[in-house]
């Protein structure tokens, strides 16, 4: 039901009036999916089941996250990283733009570029119109494996991020070395050999951890286990940069 109602309102609504409706419309989707069999950390919404994605992640009917977006909420809600901070977020998800957007004591930046998502400015990640050490936390998730030149976006983000700031970032990864290959421009090459048509590689942990600490930054991997009520996946992978 849930895919026939998506693909009824993706056809005839414009991109712009679907996220403005999507609140409401989620809304009245979840009253039937009232139930106690798991738990939203985001929109704190019961529900008998989360949606399955064809790519087998969970998704809340309430409010449309995803497992990655309820564990980034639930690794810093009730942390000071929230409090009276100046936050860059990277084509975020609509729930937790929503979501950051209503906390007063935050001063919270929101960029893309491609116009699939919310956001309040355009920065290109590789050249950030910002000056030095502005923000005290930027959340950078599966971003940089879009970014051809990664290295310097990294060198970006240092800059722009406070001392002692943080930098909460995750892509997808792979065993063994990282793999780019900047010769295969086409989507249906790139689908092939990175598993999406507009990425350009895939990292490995160490890889990314390595390429972050040659940037500058204080590197720690966390890993998290699957938790089937709040929805979260396993063995999640997240780095926590600082500066």
């Amino acid at each position: 039901m849930y895919k026939v109602f998506k693909n009824i309102f993706n056809t005839i609504l414009p991109i712009n009036i679907r996220y403005k409706l999507e609140p409401s419309l989620r809304s009245i989707y979840a009253i039937f999916k009232i139930g106690n069999s798991h738990l939203c950390v985001i929109c704190n919404f019961k529900s008998s089941s989360f949606e399955r994605l064809a790519n087998h992640d969970l998704l809340c009917p309430k409010c449309g996250s995803l497992s990655r977006d309820r564990r980034l909420w639930n690794m810093i809600a009730d942390n000071s990283l929230l409090k009276n901070k100046t936050i860059l977020d990277f084509s975020p998800s609509r729930c937790l733009y929503r979501k950051w957007k209503k906390i007063p004591t935050i001063n919270y930046f929101a960029s893309d570029l491609s116009n699939n998502f919310l956001s309040t400015v355009e920065y290109d990640i590789t050249k950030i119109p910002i000056k030095h050490s502005t923000f005290d936390l930027i959340f950078c998730y599966h971003i940089l494996e879009h970014v051809i030149d990664d290295v310097k976006a990294m060198s970006e983000l240092f800059r722009v991020l406070k001392p002692n700031g943080t930098l909460i970032i995750q892509t997808p990864f792979k065993d063994g070395e990282i793999y780019e290959d900047y010769s295969i421009t086409s989507e249906s090459e790139r689908l092939i050999h990175f598993g999406q048509e507009d990425h350009v590689r895939i990292y490995t942990i160490q890889g990314l951890k390595k390429r972050l600490e040659n940037a500058g930054f204080n590197v720690k991997v966390n890993n998290y286990e699957k938790d089937d009520y709040l929805g979260f996946s396993d063995n999640e992978n997240i780095l926590i940069a600082t500066k």
